[in-house]
């Protein structure tokens, strides 16, 4: 497996990992990909990619890509939904269901938290479904639950 940093080519791949992550329970129905990013909400996690304060890095096997960890930085008039303030990226993470439970998430999840870290970051924050078992990968690495809203937790890792 390679682990590469995300550039401006591989905005299409965040897409598909965004509706990854939009749609994790497999019980869900799955909508048209260009249905679900066409969410405002969702839009705000990928329009405009390369802004300040996004980073991010895209796992690889044999050269194709299969899962993504990515933070972007929000603003309190347009908040993502683990927002805790202007100046904590917030992270998204999302593996193909194909390659989940190898490890990539934890190895893309690790490696972010050491590149945010390396931009000077203090602190991730990331919004996590109560009953998504994700959870405790994200507890293992270090976040940890600052607030409750609705079915989801708000979780913060100290850099």
């Amino acid at each position: 497996m390679n682990i590469r940093p995300v550039t401006k080519d591989d905005v299409p791949f965040l897409k598909k990992m965004l509706y990854e992550a939009a749609r994790w329970n497999p019980d869900w129905p799955r909508e048209p990909l260009e249905e679900v990013l066409a969410d405002p909400m969702l839009v705000r996690y990928h329009a405009g990619w390369g802004r300040p304060g996004d980073g991010g890095v895209i796992a690889e096997l044999e050269g194709e890509p299969v899962g993504a960890c990515w933070y972007r930085v929000f603003t309190q008039d347009a908040p993502g939904y683990g927002f805790i303030d202007e100046k904590t990226p917030e992270l998204s993470i999302a593996v193909l269901p194909l390659h989940r439970r190898k490890g990539i998430g934890h190895a893309l999840l690790h490696s972010a938290m050491v590149q945010a870290r390396e931009e000077g970051f203090q602190a991730l924050s990331l919004s996590v479904a109560v009953h998504n078992r994700s959870r405790m990968m994200y507890q293992r690495a270090g976040f940890q639950r600052v607030e409750e809203r609705g079915d989801n937790w708000i979780m913060v890792a100290n850099l």
